[in-house]
């Protein structure tokens, strides 16, 4: 994505920024988030690209038991789980990756996905923390890859067709929002 936006940089101002201690309670996200919160009109979506290249026809599994009523049943889709502030963009982000052969499901969060903690596991949450519009563009990490945070964890375990198709489709999303 870098190097596409580095070719033909997008319309909208874009900032590509590595987040450290993710998983020590999103320290590099919240001091970000505050500093962008703290500027008026600075950000207008911030897109967590969590877990991208894991795509398999096995079941998928959920968070909340509700969510298999309403999401596919196969681990071989995309989620944008984004606060209800963020869905204008996220609908469009969703058509570009359906369009690049991506099959993309949306959740709409409310009160920052307080009722269900799962829905906070990446850096997206300090973004809603502050206010911003935010969304956590996931392939659903460890409900559904068996080799999340193991040493099987390995690129031959991904679906690089996916996650090729996955990162044409976010450019391009991201190239339709002005």
């Amino acid at each position: 994505m870098a190097a596409a936006f580095a070719v033909q940089p997008a319309v909208v101002p874009l900032r590509l920024v590595a987040f450290d201690a993710e998983e020590y309670g999103r320290l590099g996200s919240q001091v970000h988030a505050q500093l962008m919160a703290e500027e008026e009109g600075a950000l207008r979506l911030m897109l967590s690209l969590e877990m991208l290249g894991y795509c398999s026809p096995a079941p998928q599994r959920y968070p909340a038991d509700w969510m298999k009523y309403l999401y596919p049943k196969q681990g071989n889709f995309l989620a944008l789980v984004g606060n209800p502030r963020a869905m204008g963009d996220l609908w469009k982000l969703k058509r570009s990756l359906q369009a690049a052969g991506v099959p993309t499901s949306l959740l709409p969060v409310p009160q920052r996905g307080e009722w269900l903690p799962r829905l906070r596991d990446s850096d997206h949450a300090a973004f809603w923390d502050c206010g911003c519009n935010a969304a956590m563009v996931t392939d659903t990490a460890d409900l559904r890859n068996p080799h999340y945070h193991r040493g099987s964890d390995r690129i031959e375990t991904l679906n690089l067709d996916f996650f090729a198709r996955v990162t044409q489709g976010l450019i391009a999303g991201v190239r339709q929002l002005s």
